[in-house]
């Protein structure tokens, strides 16, 4: 029998795009981080291009010195854009494509999990709050985040296979569950922190209510493990090599963009820095907060235990307004960890979440001689309401080699450079092998990321300095003997 057209989805869909027509426009939009998240992808895509299939050295980053941040900041979008880059696609175009899938694939996945719980209406409307969400026209139109715009795609879809596994336990549902857990953790460090309580509460909301108790917690456990391990070759040395990098240079002691709760309700829509960047939350997002406490209550009068993980959303989502507000600064100070989250805003991230659940649970508990006016007056308020955010300040025009050859910065706030250098060099290197004693002729031979030749023909002993910063790792080699390496 063939399957009938989810129209519900489909309409989902053409409404994500309506956002991302300004990625269409020739060129890259103007955003804080865009244009270097196109230079660490050209640096990416080079060492995937010479056979490592986990790049860890940046080879053109740093004015040319290299830098190992792609060991330490998430590598799923840039092995997504890397992808694109393969099919011919340029860099620019790969990274903009990446951008919009992020956005489109989040409110799928919420609407495939919402509609197993509540039906294809209430997946859509949660689907669709979840994507507009002012906050999220920050990440794509302002910051140019693109690994925070890769992990909102995945909880929903964790909570899916989460809640599959209750239903139906299978190996299907646990390498599903996964492998989505594993691409969170691969799409962005601080996110996937965030994320993570949330994920947890859900799965023992579902134990609590499961008639399969002990075989939910074993599934659940080694969909954990599972996700943990397939991801363990970016977490693991990412965790246990950062004592060699700068990396609490940043964070330690100090924490930014605390706001106002009344700029969380509606600030101006500025594409400014941390303190002039918009925070609100969003006018349906708060109405529909303000009314969780009812939806709740009506779980629990109908003996419904999602109440339970309803409760805990709601929960979440208070602390994660109060960790954006000033008054929890000493919290920030006394907790090392929450340091590294290094803005305080970012915790929108998780308190745009808990709204999307509730709205879509009030067109669940809504009345069906009401359900479809509800459904198009929200339609019509989402678009009414962001749609001045969805446009980019201006597009930077630049050659492909701009991103491709020695590049003038890093790509982070120096948190990832070695511990024996600055945060930052200044200058590009006159060559990329140096005489500073002696006198000697230099031919420069292959040079790929993790391999530099050179051909020296000295006239006496000379003293020479290759321009590559020292991380653990490198190896000097001399008529092919290794020597002590001096940094």
């Amino acid at each position: 029998m063939q399957k009938k057209i989810d129209f519900w989805l489909i309409l989902l869909i053409f409404v994500s795009l309506l956002p991302l027509l300004g990625f269409l426009k020739q060129g890259l939009p103007l955003t804080h981080d865009g244009q270097d998240h196109v230079a660490r992808i050209a640096n990416f895509y080079q060492s995937l291009s010479e056979g490592n299939l986990v790049p860890r050295w940046a080879g053109n980053l740093n004015w040319g010195y290299g830098h190992p941040i792609l060991m330490f900041l998430y590598p799923l979008p840039s092995y997504f854009a890397s992808f694109f880059k393969f099919l011919g696609f340029g860099l620019v175009e790969s990274t903009k494509i990446v951008f919009g899938l992020s956005f489109i694939l989040s409110g799928v996945f919420m609407y495939l999990w919402l509609k197993e719980i509540w039906r294809k209406e209430a997946g859509f409307v949660g689907g669709l709050l979840y994507m507009f969400a002012p906050y999220r026209f920050v990440d794509l139109y302002v910051r140019g985040a693109i690994g925070k715009c890769w992990a909102f795609v995945w909880p929903p879809l964790i909570l899916y296979f989460a809640l599959k596994i209750s239903q139906k336990p299978n190996w299907g549902y646990l390498v599903g569950g996964s492998l989505a857990l594993a691409a969170l953790i691969l799409s962005h460090n601080a996110l996937s922190l965030m994320f993570l309580p949330v994920v947890f509460g859900y799965m023992v909301c579902l134990i609590f209510t499961s008639k399969q108790k002990f075989l939910n917690i074993k599934y659940y456990i080694l969909t954990t493990i599972f996700g943990f391990m397939l991801s363990a070759f970016f977490w693991f040395p990412a965790l246990f090599e950062g004592k060699y990098t700068l990396r609490d240079i940043v964070t330690e002691n100090n924490i930014t963009g605390l706001t106002s709760f009344s700029r969380l309700v509606w600030p101006p829509w500025r594409y400014g820095g941390t303190g002039a960047l918009s925070v609100q939350l969003g006018i349906l997002q708060w109405l529909v907060i303000i009314l969780a406490p009812f939806l709740i209550w009506q779980f629990w009068r109908k003996k419904d235990k999602i109440w339970l993980f309803l409760l805990f959303l709601f929960f979440c989502f208070w602390l994660a307004i109060f960790l954006i507000l000033p008054v929890s600064q000493p919290l920030y100070l006394q907790i090392s960890l929450l340091q590294k989250f290094q803005f305080a805003w970012r915790w929108l991230s998780l308190a745009i979440f808990p709204p999307a659940i509730f709205m879509a649970a009030l067109i669940y508990l809504s009345p069906k001689k009401i359900k479809l006016f509800v459904l198009c007056f929200l339609l019509l308020a989402l678009l009414v309401l962001n749609k001045d955010y969805w446009q980019a300040k201006g597009f930077l025009l630049k050659e492909e080699s701009f991103y491709k050859e020695a590049y003038a910065g890093t790509t982070d706030t120096g948190e990832s450079a070695p511990r024996w250098s600055v945060r930052f060099m200044e200058k590009f290197p006159k060559a990329p092998l140096e005489i500073v004693e002696g006198e000697a002729v230099i031919e420069i031979g292959k040079r790929i990321t993790n391999q530099h030749e050179y051909q020296v023909t000295a006239v006496d002993s000379a003293r020479l300095v290759e321009n590559t910063l020292y991380f653990p790792g490198w190896v000097v080699l001399v008529d092919g003997k290794p020597v002590e390496v001096e940094f």
